[in-house]
C-alpha cells in the first residue's frame, strides 16, 4: 500500500500527526514528513507536546493529503520505534530546504534541542 503514496513524501505534502496525551485523549499536530524508505520521519523539539506524547506512548497515527489533489491520501497507524538526537539538526535543516526552499531551518529557538523520531508502518489506507 505504501508504495502507492510514497510520492506524498517528496512533495510540500503537511501530515497530521496524532498522538495521544497522558489521559488518553488525541492531540493532533501538523507537521513535516519524510520518508527513508522503510520508517516515517517526524522532527520535533525536545519538549514540545508531541515530543512528551511519543516518548511516553509509541502509537500514533498520521493522515497526509496530496496538496495538488486534497482527495487523495494516505492514513498510517504505527508505532515510534526510534527517537535520537543524532542527525536530527541536518534533518531539519532537509526539511527546511524541501517545505521552505531554505537551506536553514529559521524557525530554531534559543537552547533548542531538535529530535528525530522513527515510526513503523503498521497500517496504512488511503485514496
Amino acid at each position: 500500500m505504501m508504495e502507492k503514496f510514497q510520492d506524498l513524501f517528496t512533495k510540500q505534502a503537511f501530515a497530521n500527526l496524532a498522538t495521544l496525551m497522558p489521559d488518553g485523549s488525541p492531540q493532533v499536530t501538523p507537521v513535516w514528513v519524510d520518508f527513508d524508505g522503510t520508517h516515517v520521519l517526524v522532527n520535533t523539539a525536545r519538549g514540545r507536546v508531541k515530543d512528551k506524547n511519543m516518548s511516553r506512548d509509541p502509537r500514533v497515527s498520521l493522515a497526509i493529503s496530496d496538496p495538488q489533489n486534497p482527495y487523495r491520501y494516505v492514513e498510517i497507524r504505527g508505532r515510534v520505534v526510534d527517537s535520537t538526537e543524532k542527525g536530527a539538526d541536518e534533518h531539519i535543516n532537509k526539511m527546511a530546504k524541501k517545505y521552505l526552499g531554505q537551506d536553514v531551518y529559521p524557525y530554531r529557538q534559543p537552547g533548542e534541542v531538535r529530535v528525530l523520531y522513527k515510526i513503523q508502518v503498521e497500517k496504512s489506507s488511503g485514496i
